[in-house]
């Protein structure tokens, strides 16, 4: 065998193993999507309250209709987060952002899909909880995340994170201050 058909069968060899980017070509691969079943909600379940996880701290979660919105903040309040979905029975498909405090910029926050289950364990005096994952960019699946319902707890969205990753130091820099009333005079230094 010649040396330039050698030559032509390696590199040949070479972008097989590496797949069609190694030609030029772009590879397109779906979005990774959660095959899971639809079921129905427990008796007098519903999906407003608030659930707790270890790492993403308090999931505060209001349901209208068939939309679902909530918010989240990290118990080291390093990143708070947002979603935005729908119901249908116990199951719950949102796309949600995620944004590091005092950060601005490209790697200021991520985002993606994801979606939660809602169960009810058997036994007697058992919390409801939420089983799913997240996914980077378009895929669904990825991180798990699953959180225990807290009792007897209102959610309040407007208690987490802010407008974005443009809230620094305690407000929209970039906007006009949004403070109401009257500046105070400045107090007079102690011991005069």
């Amino acid at each position: 065998m010649n040396r330039s058909r050698r030559l032509w069968i390696a590199v040949a060899a070479g972008a097989l193993l590496l797949g069609p980017t190694a030609l030029g070509c772009s590879s397109t691969s779906a979005p990774k999507t959660a095959q899971i079943q639809v079921g129905d909600m427990p008796d007098g379940a519903e999906w407003t309250g608030v659930y707790f996880n270890e790492l993403y701290g308090f999931l505060h979660v209001i349901q209208e209709g068939d939309e679902v919105n909530g918010k989240w903040q990290r118990p080291q309040k390093e990143k708070w987060g947002e979603l935005h979905g729908k119901a249908t029975g116990n199951l719950l498909r949102f796309d949600w952002t995620e944004y590091k405090t005092g950060v601005v910029g490209p790697n200021s926050k991520t985002s993606g899909k994801g979606y939660f289950k809602y169960s009810r364990p058997e036994g007697d005096n058992i919390d409801d909880r939420i089983d799913g994952e997240i996914g980077s960019g378009q895929d669904e699946v990825g991180t798990g995340w699953d959180a225990i319902k807290q009792r007897n707890v209102q959610p309040d969205l407007t208690s987490i994170g802010g407008t974005g990753s443009t809230d620094i130091g305690g407000g929209d820099w970039d906007q006009e201050n949004k403070e109401s009333g009257s500046p105070e005079p400045p107090a007079a230094p102690p011991g005069e």
